[in-house]
C-alpha cells in the first residue's frame, strides 16, 4: 500500500483519497459499467448501515464522502473536520470495507444509472465526444463507456459487484493520499484504519494493450433532427506522458488551442464568430490517449469550420509557434501553475497521480524547470511529429441530410488519400 502524505495545519481539516489501480477497463465483455456500479454501491449500504443512515452520519459528522470510478482508477473522496477525525475513519473504513450491495438499493441504483444514460442522449457534446472516442479506440477497452449502457446495466447483479469488489478492491491494489491537519505519522494510521476492513488481495495487473492510431481520416455523424448547431471534435492518438516530446507537445497545445487568446479560439470565435468556444486538450490516462479540439459552429458555418481547423494545424504542423508565442506562453503557464499547488490537497493529489498512472518520476515536481528549458526547436519539432495531418477522427453531432455531405467534401479537400465513407450513428447509440 502507498501512501502519500502533505501535512498543512493551517486549516483544521483532514482530506483522505484512496484510489484502487483498477478501473472500467476491467469490466468483462458484456457487462460494461460493473466497477462503476462496484464504486457507486459503496455508499448505498454497508455493515451495520443503510444508505440513508451513512448519509445522516456524514453529516453529523461534518464530513464529505463519495465514491466513482474512471477508465484507469476506482476512487473514493473523504474530507472531515479535525475534531471528528477517529469517528469518521471509522465510518470510512466500515463503508469501504464491509458493502451490503443489497438487492434492493441495487435496483434502485440501476434505475438512476438508466436514466443518466437517457438523459444524456439530450446533450450533444457528451454524444459527439462519445462518438469521437468510440471510432478513436474501436477494438480497444477507452472506446467502451465508463457508465456501460441499457443492455449491460440489464444483467449486472449484485453478486457481479461482490465479485469484482473482492477481487479489485483490495489493499495491496490500493494508493492512498492525505493531506491537511495531521502529521506523517497520524495519516499512516488513519490509511491503515481506513483499509483494515478489504481484503489483502494483490496488485492487480494492467493488461490493457497500448492502442493504436486510425489511419486515414473518418468522418462520424450522430445525426439528430433539426440540429441549427453542431458539435465538433477533431482528433487523433495522442502522446503519453513517457514521451519524451510530451511535455513539449503540451507546452505547444497551449499557444494553440488552450487559452482563451490562443489561435483556435482567436480564429474561430473572435474574428468570425463561428463558435461561442474553441479548444483543444492533450488528453492523457495510464496508455495513450486523444488529441481534442472542440468547437460548436452552426449548421451553416459547420464545413466552413471544418476547414478553418484543418488549415490552423497544417500551419501549426509545417511552421510551429514563433519564439514570442513561446516566451508568452511560458510566462503564462509559469503563473498559472501556482493555482495548480497552492493547497495540500492538491499537492498530495498530484503524488498520487503520479502513482496511480504510472507517470515518469517527478513529473509534477519538475513541471517549472522543464518549462524554464524548454528551447522554441523542440517545441515545432514536438509539434510537427505530433500533428498527423492525414489521420484524423471528426466526430459531429449534426442532421445528416442538410450537414453530412457537406462537412464530408470540407474533411476531404485536404487530405491526399480522401476520406472514408462517414459512419453514421443514431442519436441513441450504445
Amino acid at each position: 500500500m502507498k501512501v502519500f502524505v502533505e501535512a498543512s495545519p493551517k486549516v483544521p481539516i483532514v482530506s483522505i483519497a484512496i484510489a484502487f489501480q483498477s478501473g472500467s477497463t476491467h469490466d468483462p465483455i458484456g457487462k460494461e459499467g460493473l466497477t462503476r456500479a462496484t464504486a457507486r454501491m459503496l455508499r448505498r449500504g454497508c455493515e451495520g448501515l443503510s444508505a440513508d443512515e451513512i448519509e445522516e452520519e456524514v453529516d453529523a459528522l461534518g464530513g464529505e464522502f463519495g465514491c466513482d470510478a474512471s477508465t484507469s482508477a476506482i476512487s473514493a473522496h473523504a474530507e472531515v473536520i479535525s475534531r471528528n477525525l477517529d469517528p469518521f475513519v471509522e465510518l470510512v473504513s466500515t463503508v469501504l470495507g464491509k458493502p451490503s450491495f443489497d438487492d434492493a438499493e441495487a435496483a434502485r441504483f440501476f434505475r438512476e444509472a438508466k436514466a443518466e444514460i437517457i438523459e444524456s442522449r439530450d446533450n450533444d457534446r457528451v454524444l459527439a465526444s462519445r462518438s469521437f472516442r468510440r471510432t478513436m479506440f474501436e477494438n480497444h477497452p477507452y472506446a467502451r463507456r465508463v457508465a456501460g449502457t441499457l443492455q449491460t446495466l440489464d444483467v449486472l447483479r449484485p453478486s457481479d459487484m461482490r465479485t469484482h469488489f473482492e477481487q479489485h478492491m483490495t489493499r495491496q491494489n490500493a494508493v492512498v493520499a492525505i493531506s491537511g491537519d495531521v502529521t506523517d505519522k497520524v495519516a499512516h494510521e488513519i490509511a491503515e484504519r481506513a483499509l483494515s476492513k478489504l481484503p489483502e488481495g494483490e496488485r492487480v495487473v494492467d493488461v490493457v494493450p497500448e492502442p493504436a492510431p486510425q489511419r486515414g481520416r473518418r468522418l462520424v455523424l450522430v445525426d439528430k433532427p433539426d440540429r441549427t448547431q453542431t458539435q465538433m471534435v477533431v482528433g487523433w492518438l495522442g502522446t503519453h506522458p513517457s514521451d519524451p516530446d510530451h511535455f513539449a507537445w503540451i507546452v505547444g497545445n497551449t499557444t494553440f488551442g488552450g487559452t482563451f487568446t490562443s489561435r483556435l479560439m482567436q480564429e474561430v470565435r473572435a474574428k468570425r464568430g463561428w463558435s461561442y468556444g474553441a479548444n483543444s486538450r492533450v488528453g492523457f490516462d495510464r496508455h495513450r490517449d486523444a488529441f481534442v479540439m472542440w468547437s460548436a459552429p452552426s449548421r451553416a458555418d459547420a464545413p466552413a469550420c471544418l476547414e478553418l481547423e484543418l488549415e490552423l494545424l497544417d500551419v501549426l504542423r509545417r511552421d510551429g509557434l514563433t519564439s514570442e508565442e513561446l516566451a508568452f506562453t511560458k510566462n503564462y503557464l509559469a503563473r498559472s501553475h501556482a493555482f495548480e499547488i497552492d493547497t495540500a490537497r492538491k499537492r498530495v493529489h498530484q503524488r498520487l497521480e503520479e502513482a496511480l498512472y504510472d507517470l515518469p518520476e517527478g513529473y509534477h515536481s519538475t513541471y517549472l524547470d522543464r518549462l524554464a528549458k524548454l528551447e522554441l526547436d523542440e517545441v515545432n519539432q514536438a509539434l510537427a511529429k505530433r500533428t498527423p495531418f492525414e489521420d484524423l477522427v471528426v466526430a459531429v453531432v449534426a442532421t445528416d441530410a442538410d450537414s453530412g455531405a457537406a462537412l464530408e467534401a470540407s474533411l476531404g479537400r485536404s487530405a491526399k488519400a480522401g476520406v472514408k465513407p462517414r459512419t453514421v450513428f443514431a442519436q441513441d447509440f450504445e
